[in-house]
């Protein structure tokens, strides 16, 4: 287990396929002023795994939007492109452990699986114990979930219970196009990192216990989870590349953090109303209370 005394250590770890957008930036601000509320490190991580979603010069951009607010992270920024080893290592434990299995079944197969009321239906089983001779054949890797139930109490959202069999079925680790997938590379990340705790939006609540078993697998140490909640359109839609959100304008940041951080729950005083972002941003450091973000939704500010 963690030892909890050790020094706080958060992340921020956007996907690079566009520029950042309203809602990401509001979650990496929460992060940042999480950690450096608690005197820790805040740390980036460019998650571009999935090369072919990658956008050119898109981690710049979000690098530079980043420094344009002092968002400072600590440390050398992270590429999940250049993880590719540890990832291996981390399958070839669990394909050791007899604990995957090559799933061949197409997308149209999976489409055309019945929809549970939450979404999509958890993964029948369908190749399960199919025999290696799958693996002659283009496939996926899929890890059991077993009778795995996992339990979380998180910081914000409260205590949640997950029975993995029933609601998700064994998932993907490692996908048919040779690229890890989005949990495992996310677990093993974090790991390297020595993450205490995963500050992210509301939205990935729904990934926390598939990654928490995965860590069990793996004997690796799982991170307090914080899950913030998501700005929304006036449509109570969230804010994403995937909705076509439009990019921060980082011309003039100080109106943009003045704005987020009233949403946050924290509004600045008059006088910081034509301050630079770093006075603030010490500001919100000596005051940030995380248990202000209370609920899943926040309502996207005027004017942006």
């Amino acid at each position: 287990m963690r030892q909890r005394e050790e020094k706080y250590r958060g992340r921020f770890a956007p996907s690079p396929t566009g520029p950042l957008h309203l809602g990401s930036l509001c979650t990496a601000l929460a992060g940042f002023l999480q950690a450096k509320s608690r005197q820790g490190e805040w740390l980036l991580r460019l998650d571009d795994a999935d090369a072919p979603r990658v956008a050119p010069g898109a981690g710049d951009a979000i690098r530079r939007t980043l420094e344009r607010f002092a968002l400072h992270w600590d440390g050398p920024v992270a590429l999940q492109s250049q993880a590719a080893e540890a990832y291996q290592a981390a399958l070839a434990r669990l394909d050791e452990a007899g604990l995957l299995y090559p799933c061949t079944c197409s997308r149209k197969t999976l489409a055309a699986l019945p929809c549970a009321p939450q979404g999509p239906a958890p993964y029948p089983g369908t190749c399960r114990g199919g025999g290696r001779e799958r693996r002659q054949q283009p496939h996926a890797l899929r890890v059991t979930v077993g009778d795995a139930v996992v339990r979380v109490d998180d910081k914000l959202q409260g205590a949640r219970r997950w029975d993995l069999a029933r609601e998700f079925g064994d998932f993907i680790v490692y996908r048919r196009d040779g690229i890890v997938a989005y949990h495992l590379a996310t677990v093993v990340d974090d790991a390297r990192a020595g993450v205490t705790e995963v500050l992210r939006g509301y939205d990935l609540l729904a990934s926390t216990p598939l990654q928490i078993h995965l860590q069990r697998l793996l004997g690796l140490p799982t991170p307090d989870y914080r899950h913030v909640p998501v700005i929304v359109d006036r449509q109570g839609v969230k804010l994403s590349k995937q909705n076509l959100a439009e990019a921060v304008d980082a011309k003039n940041p100080s109106p943009t953090l003045l704005a987020l951080l009233r949403l946050l729950g924290h509004p600045p005083p008059a006088e910081l109303g034509k301050a630079p972002p770093a006075e603030i941003l010490a500001w919100a450091v000596a005051c940030w209370d995380v248990s202000r973000l209370s609920g899943t939704e926040l309502a996207e500010p005027d004017g942006q």
